[in-house]
C-alpha cells in the first residue's frame, strides 16, 4: 500500500512537501515516483527516484523547482515542491514498481497511492 499526503492549497511561489509511505510490500527494492493529473489532462511523470541510486529524473516543467528524495529505512518517498505555479495544480500520486522495466513509462508502475490534491492559487 502507498499512502500519500501533504497536499493542500498554496499561493503562487509557495512550497509544499508531499510524503508517500510504502507499506505492506514484499519486495525490498523498488523504483518510486511522483506523478500528477490535472483536470482534463493525462497523468504525467513529475519525478522518479530509481532504487539503484541513479540520478533522479524530473519532467522539464518541474526541473529546478521540485526535488524527489527517499528514506529507505522509513520506506518513505518525498517530493519537495518550491516556487509553485498555478499550472502545478493537480492530483499528485506516488507509485512504485519492482520490475526491471523502464522508469520513465507510467504504465510500468505497478502500485499506486490514492493521490493528494495540490492547488496553487494565482
Amino acid at each position: 500500500q502507498l499512502q500519500a499526503c501533504g497536499g493542500g492549497l498554496v499561493q503562487t511561489g509557495g512550497s509544499l512537501r508531499l510524503s508517500c509511505v510504502v507499506s505492506g510490500r514484499t519486495f525490498s527494492a523498488y523504483d518510486a515516483g511522483w506523478f500528477r493529473q490535472a483536470p482534463g489532462k493525462e497523468r504525467e511523470i513529475v519525478a522518479i527516484m530509481p532504487w539503484r541510486g541513479d540520478r533522479p529524473v524530473y519532467s522539464r516543467s518541474v526541473r529546478g523547482r521540485f526535488t524527489i528524495s527517499r528514506n529507505k529505512a522509513k520506506d518513505t518517498v518525498y517530493l519537495q515542491m518550491n516556487s509553485l505555479k498555478p499550472e502545478d495544480t493537480a492530483v499528485y500520486y506516488c507509485a512504485t514498481k519492482t520490475n526491471s522495466a523502464s522508469v520513465d513509462r507510467i504504465d510500468n508502475y505497478q502500485y499506486w497511492g490514492q493521490g493528494t490534491l495540490v492547488t496553487v492559487s494565482s
